[in-house]
C-alpha cells in the first residue's frame, strides 16, 4: 500500500495540541503510515527529531518511505509503544516535547488482505499487530470456553448480544476466516439501525484481546509522563469509548494533588499532579474531515500537558527511575544526559 493513501486523522488539530515548534523531539508512538509523523517534522524544521514507534513492521517501511526527506533525523523502531521507557532508554531518546498515540487502526491494516483485521475481505483470523506475537484471533475463537469468550466480547467490544454470539461460535466451531465469523455473527445479533456491521463490536473485542491494547495503553501512558520535559505535551486520539474512558480518567487522576477516596480527611496518598489537562472539551473531527474521510468520525482527541514546580525538573522529587540508569551511549550527546541527572542530585 503506497505511503500517500495513508490519511492522518486530525492532522492539523494534533499539530496544534503537541504545540509542536521548531528544534523540538518528538514521539509518535503509533506511526502507522508516517502522515502525523510527516506533518511534525514539517512543523518542527529547522532541527527536529522524531522517534516513530510501531509494532506493524508493514508500518515502518511505508512509514520509512514517507519519511525519507528527514533521514537523519527520524528515528523508526519496530516495537510495542509497552515498551516505551526501554525504547528511549536504548536511544537516549528523553526528555521529549510531546508524545501523541493515535489509537486507532491504520489504512494499511484495514487494506491488508491478509491480516484479518476487516471483515470487508476474507482473511485467516489473525489480528495481530505484530506477526511475531504467536496468540491469533483464531486461536481465542476456537479455544476459548463459551462463558470466557462472551466476557471477553462484552468487555471489549461493549456488544450486548455476547453471549448469544459465543455459544453460536462454540457451536460452529472450527472458524478460520473473517467472512465465516463476521456472517455468524450478523446471523445472531440481526441488522441494527446503525452505520456499523452487527460483526464490528466482536471484531473490536477479538483486536483488542490478541493485542493486549487496554493494558498497553495503561502501561504506556504512565511511561509517557516520566519522559515528558517542562510544558512538554502529550496528546491521545481514541476511537471507541473504552480506549477514551482509560485516557481521560488517566489525565484526571495524574492533574490532581490528591487522589485518596472520598471520606478521608487528610491526604495520605502523597500523590502529585504531573500534569494539566489542556482542553476540557474533546477535539473531534470537523464535518469536512468525516466527508473526505469517513473512518476519522469517531475519533476523539485529548491533550495534557507536563506540569512541574520550582524544585525539580520532571515535577517530582525524585529521579524518575529510567533516568537513573547508566546510558553510555545513544542517539543523543551523552553529555546532554549527564546535564539532566545534575540537575536532578542538585535538587
Amino acid at each position: 500500500m503506497p505511503a500517500s493513501s495513508h490519511i492522518p486523522v486530525l492532522r492539523r488539530e494534533t499539530i496544534e495540541a503537541l504545540a509542536v515548534q521548531p528544534g523540538g523531539r518528538y514521539i509518535d508512538c503509533t506511526l502507522g503510515g508516517g502522515g502525523h509523523a510527516d506533518a511534525i517534522m514539517q512543523r518542527s524544521a529547522p532541527g527536529g527529531q522524531l522517534l516513530g514507534i510501531d509494532a506493524d513492521m508493514e508500518a515502518i517501511k511505508v512509514a520509512r518511505s514517507k519519511l525519507e526527506p528527514y533521514r537523519g533525523s527520524v528515528l523508526l523502531v519496530n516495537d510495542n509503544f509497552a515498551h516505551l521507557h526501554d525504547i528511549c532508554l536504548k536511544y537516549d531518546f528523553y526528555p521529549v516535547h510531546g508524545i501523541l498515540f493515535d489509537l486507532g487502526l491504520s489504512s494499511l491494516q484495514l487494506s491488508g488482505k491478509g491480516r484479518g483485521f476487516s471483515f470487508q475481505h476474507d482473511a485467516p483470523l489473525d489480528m495481530r499487530f505484530n506477526p511475531r506475537q504467536k496468540l491469533t484471533a483464531a486461536d481465542i475463537v476456537n479455544t476459548y470456553p463459551e462463558v470466557k469468550l462472551a466476557q471477553m466480547i462484552r468487555a471489549y467490544g461493549e456488544e450486548v448480544f455476547s453471549y448469544r454470539i459465543a455459544r453460536c461460535i462454540v457451536r460452529e466451531r472450527p472458524l478460520k476466516t473473517t467472512l465465516q465469523l463476521a456472517r455468524l455473527v450478523e446471523k445472531v445479533a440481526g441488522k441494527r439501525r446503525t452505520r456499523i456491521h452487527p460483526a464490528t463490536r466482536t471484531f473490536q473485542a477479538l483486536r483488542i484481546a490478541v493485542n493486549q491494547e487496554l493494558e498497553n495503553l495503561e502501561s504506556a501512558l504512565k511511561q509517557a509522563v516520566d519522559l515528558l520535559g517542562y510544558e512538554g505535551r502529550l496528546a491521545v486520539i481514541s476511537y471507541h469509548s473504552l480506549e477514551d474512558r482509560i485516557v481521560k480518567q488517566f489525565m484526571q487522576r495524574e492533574a490532581k494533588n490528591c487522589i485518596c477516596p472520598p471520606g478521608i480527611p487528610t491526604c495520605v496518598c502523597g500523590h502529585k499532579a504531573s500534569l494539566k489537562v489542556v482542553s476540557r472539551k474533546i477535539i473531534t473531527p470537523s464535518e469536512k474531515e468525516i466527508q473526505y474521510n469517513p473512518r476519522s468520525r469517531s475519533a476523539r482527541l485529548r491533550v495534557a500537558e507536563r506540569i512541574i514546580d520550582g524544585h525539580d525538573c520532571f515535577g517530582t522529587a525524585v529521579m524518575p527511575d529510567f533516568l537513573s540508569k547508566n546510558c553510555s551511549t545513544g542517539w543523543r550527546k551523552p553529555a546532554l544526559l549527564k546535564r539532566i541527572k545534575m540537575a536532578f542530585q542538585s535538587a
